[in-house]
């Protein structure tokens, strides 16, 4: 790294990323973890709520319907959020967006702490629906926030921090959810209120940040305001060929007219990295992660765990996993995106099929401590690159000037792969089994082979050469 490269990383680019992640992503994983460990405190509460007001206890089937749509209709509230996320980031900007969306994290956040107190578990849902929206949101605007702010030699190790903050965000909704900590009867609902920790601390941090210096300069042609932006960020006035590089970026998006959702079909320079966009990220919610993580405690206790081991080797496996997404932030710009992303893809196909056989063959003693190992190494291969390459690969494909609705779109189809996973699995699971893994085999090896023929590498490219990139290959 030349002496100039290093000069960027400033502590108030350190700020920034913080003020800008922490407060978004923390609210994606730490809603995707939080219902896991007290499932049973919250499904007893459900019961108790339609017991007070039939006289009569619901049967569990009903019950389980129920916690299933407070589990899901997190994913729907994502996939609007993402929806949205094209008209927030051009209406309100990046910084702006990212401000106004923890109103949803209020709403959510009182409705399901206070459910209890009001004895309501539609609240409960309806709370879990409005935290979505937030996730949803913050998932296309954080990682295009993070992206726009960092130079081009950092853009992948920033990129990767927010799926760092999701797997630690998980691993503490795990931990506060032990009977030891708030997943006692009397305070679960405290759990929810947590998620209002973040949210002050972004409201707290995130004002005294700069706007992303690219909407500034491209979007709203404030280049003043981007000019005094960046200087901020870099820490010193010498920023003349990042600015240039802008201004030569938003030259050639004047000469296209802006961008609409048909023309992401239509036109090839954008088609084929919209394409490129929706399928890294069906990779990862298609990978079986989920499935895997679901699994992981039936697999721990079928290796011989008591179940308190098991839970707690559930909560080793979330540890891993964010320990390898911070190896994933140093060599993600090691050895680039596409690299990671095909190791991780590859390394996947060879686990689930390891660990179909090691489930079916779990009676041997050897294969049944065999199959928690794959479990594990499957989180590894996940988070050194599938788990955080989608987040960021998609800002780094376009320009400005698309880069609001691209992200709209693949992080909409990331969240309803997600809402898919969720509500396919346990029927698969029914009829499969322990050969369910084999499903997300096939799925694993398609996306592999798309990513070896399609993906480019975009370690150490501008956005104008990107787009370069794929005008040339529309032309071929």
């Amino acid at each position: 790294m030349s002496s100039s490269q290093s000069q960027m990383i400033t502590s108030r680019l350190v700020f920034a990323i913080a003020a800008g992640a922490i407060g978004s992503s923390f609210q994606h994983g730490y809603n995707t973890g939080v219902l896991n460990t007290p499932q049973s405190k919250i499904e007893s509460f459900i019961n108790s709520t339609i017991f007070s007001r039939t006289g009569q206890s619901a049967d569990k089937e009903y019950v389980e319907t129920i916690f299933s749509l407070m589990t899901s209709i997190f994913c729907v509230g994502g996939m609007v959020g993402a929806l949205c996320t094209a008209f927030v980031a051009q209406r309100f900007g990046r910084k702006g967006g990212l401000l106004l969306n923890n109103i949803f994290v209020f709403i959510g956040a009182f409705m399901m702490t206070f459910s209890k107190t009001f004895s309501s578990h539609e609240l409960l849902v309806l709370g879990r629906f409005f935290i979505g929206i937030n996730s949803g949101l913050a998932a296309g605007l954080a990682p295009m926030y993070l992206t726009e702010i960092s130079p081009v030699h950092l853009r992948g190790a920033v990129g990767t921090i927010y799926q760092l903050i999701i797997v630690i965000a998980i691993l503490i909704a795990y931990v506060l959810g032990f009977d030891s900590m708030l997943g006692t009867d009397t305070l679960w609902p405290y759990l929810f209120a947590v998620t209002l920790i973040p949210t002050i601390f972004m409201l707290s941090t995130l004002p005294f940040c700069p706007e992303s210096p690219k909407h500034l300069l491209i979007n709203q042609k404030r280049e003043g305001h981007a000019t005094s932006g960046l200087t901020w960020l870099r820490g010193t006035i010498e920023i003349h060929d990042e600015m240039e590089e802008m201004r030569q970026e938003a030259q050639s998006i004047e000469l296209v007219p802006k961008v609409t959702l048909a023309d992401m079909w239509r036109n090839p320079v954008y088609r084929q990295p919209l394409i490129i966009s929706v399928m890294v990220m069906l990779s990862q919610q298609l990978s079986g992660i989920n499935a895997v993580i679901f699994y992981s405690t039936a697999i721990f206790k079928g290796a011989g765990l008591e179940d308190s081991l098991a839970t707690y080797a559930t909560v080793g496996m979330s540890m891993v996993n964010v320990v390898m997404t911070v190896v994933s932030l140093v060599l993600v710009e090691r050895f680039g995106r596409r690299t990671l992303h095909l190791f991780g893809l590859g390394g996947m196909v060879f686990t689930t099929i390891l660990l179909t056989f090691c489930v079916q063959m779990k009676h041997i003693l050897i294969l049944s401590y065999l199959s928690v190992a794959m479990v594990y190494l499957f989180v590894i291969f996940f988070a050194s690159g599938p788990g955080s390459i989608p987040w960021f690969l998609v800002g780094e494909l376009f320009g400005s000037n698309a880069r609001g609705l691209a992200t709209s779109i693949a992080v909409a189809v990331n969240w309803g792969a997600n809402f898919m996973v969720g509500l396919l699995f346990l029927p698969l699971q029914t009829h499969l089994q322990g050969y369910v893994f084999l499903v997300f085999t096939a799925l694993l090896a398609f996306f592999w082979t798309y990513a070896y023929k399609k993906v480019p590498e975009t370690k150490g490219r501008t956005s104008d050469e990107i787009a370069a990139l794929f005008r040339q290959k529309s032309y071929q």
